[in-house]
């Protein structure tokens, strides 16, 4: 499918209208580090979708009246935010005709902290994305010939890259690879279910905040950081290399083989920072003590306790039900509590 594909229908008919979605975040498990024009991805990325860390939102259309956008954010006026949607909404203009056509009053709330190391933006653009799709099939004279979960997925990646992967549940991959069939650059793809151990559909991701300020470097910053890094061509390579490793690994169950992959992605992340010129760490003093208490644990308990990283401080803690999640529950919180901010954490599961 190649993006005229997803050019907009210029038959349309716009009316006052009101629409309301949610969408949730996601966490990569392969990581997305870098971007070309146009939000495609150096390399293809995996992520699984949460379950309650979602952003809801409410888009009210003023039909033909001057284009401009409001934004709330749990009730407050975001000016700043309402720019940022303007410039997106004018990009889009060739897939949605209609776009410019009126008003817009976009009241959005997430149900997890601001700042927590849960990407925000990725549900946040997942949510305006399936609004938009809601409002182009009232407007639309005939309906689109994509369906409208992938046209969704691929405007949401214009917004935010990784927001593409949180129109869907479960595994999720973006960026073309060999291993996963479907695969692209332009929207996200649901690993095939057939193809994952029930082991993989039964997760926790608890987020230890660590940190619950701004990052001192922005994601999007840091993307484009990659464009000197002299070590960003092997980072991708790598990152395609592991999707070969990590399909066997989903098929098998092997959480052995699981765990030492995503924690290497992750840290692999964390080192594309620290080499990029000007170099910057987003890890504080308590993401590494709480790294180092799990792989303690891990090695004295050989309890299935492991970490990912975001763009950021805080630590996603993942962990299966399979019996042992009681005794890593403890842990948790009678052991890495203590280096939160504020014995913050937010717990989630992966959502099927």
């Amino acid at each position: 499918m190649t993006t005229k594909e997803f050019l907009g229908n210029p038959d349309f008919s716009v009316q006052n209208a009101q629409v309301s979605e949610s969408c949730p975040s996601n966490i990569a498990l392969i990581k997305y580090w870098g971007k070309y024009k146009n939000q495609i991805p150096a390399n293809p990325s995996i992520s699984y979708t949460l379950n309650h860390c979602k952003t809801n939102t409410e888009i009210e259309f003023l039909a033909n009246e001057p284009f401009s956008v409001q934004t709330f954010l749990s009730g407050k006026e975001e000016k700043q935010f309402a720019e940022k949607i303007e410039k997106y909404f004018n990009h889009i203009e060739t897939y949605l005709p209609w776009i410019l056509k009126g008003k817009y009053i976009i009241r959005t709330e997430n149900t997890f902290p601001h700042s927590s190391g849960i990407a925000s933006s990725a549900s946040g653009f997942g949510a305006i994305a399936k609004c938009l799709m809601s409002l182009d099939a009232q407007f639309s004279s005939s309906p689109s010939k994509q369906d409208s979960k992938t046209k969704a997925s691929f405007l949401a990646r214009l917004g935010s890259g990784s927001a593409c992967r949180s129109l869907y549940n479960g595994l999720v991959v973006w960026g073309e690879t060999p291993e996963v069939l479907g695969s692209s650059d332009l929207f996200a793809t649901p690993y095939e279910d057939t193809e994952i151990h029930p082991l993989f559909k039964d997760f926790n991701d608890w987020v230890l905040l660590i940190h619950e300020g701004q990052k001192s470097v922005s994601s999007t910053v840091g993307h484009g950081l990659m464009n000197t890094n002299p070590y960003a061509e092997r980072r991708f390579s790598e990152a395609r290399e592991n999707f070969i490793p990590l399909t066997q690994i989903l098929k098998s169950g092997d959480l052995d083989g699981f765990i030492k992959l995503v924690e290497h992605e992750a840290l692999t992340l964390h080192a594309m920072m620290m080499i990029s010129d000007p170099a910057f760490i987003l890890m504080k003093t308590g993401t590494l003590a709480v790294i180092n208490a799990i792989w303690d644990f891990r090695k004295d308990t050989s309890l299935p306790l492991f970490f990912t990283l975001d763009a950021g401080a805080n630590v996603h803690l993942l962990f299966p039900n399979n019996g042992s999640e009681d005794a890593i529950k403890a842990f948790i919180e009678s052991e890495l509590l203590q280096h939160t901010q504020k014995n913050g954490v937010v717990k989630d599961t992966m959502k099927w």
